[in-house]
């Protein structure tokens, strides 16, 4: 539930530091297929449901992708309840 991600999966996960005190970054992480190609990069993903979330919202103390995706767990609940299952007796030792 959202909207499309930017496409940049390329990241950094360490800072080496260096003997001044600064840091160094590096593009160290990349996502691929097991084919070898590019996942997401340059292109994003694409959310099952796309759901527009404008500034005017947010500042009038809405969320429309939380209230969406509550409401698709709510209904996928409901729609696939869970089966209760009866404690058995104890155990006799």
């Amino acid at each position: 539930v959202g909207k499309r991600t930017w496409g940049g999966l390329i990241g950094i996960y360490d800072n080496p530091v260096l003997l001044d005190g600064g840091v160094i970054t590096a593009p160290r992480l990349a996502i691929f297929s097991p084919a070898g190609e590019w996942e997401v990069e340059n292109v994003g993903v694409e959310p099952d449901v796309e759901v527009e979330m404008t500034p005017k919202l947010v500042i009038n103390g809405r969320d429309p992708q939380l209230e969406t995706a509550v409401d698709i767990i709510l209904a996928e609940l409901e729609a696939n309840p869970r089966a209760s299952v009866a404690r058995p007796a104890p155990a006799s030792r």
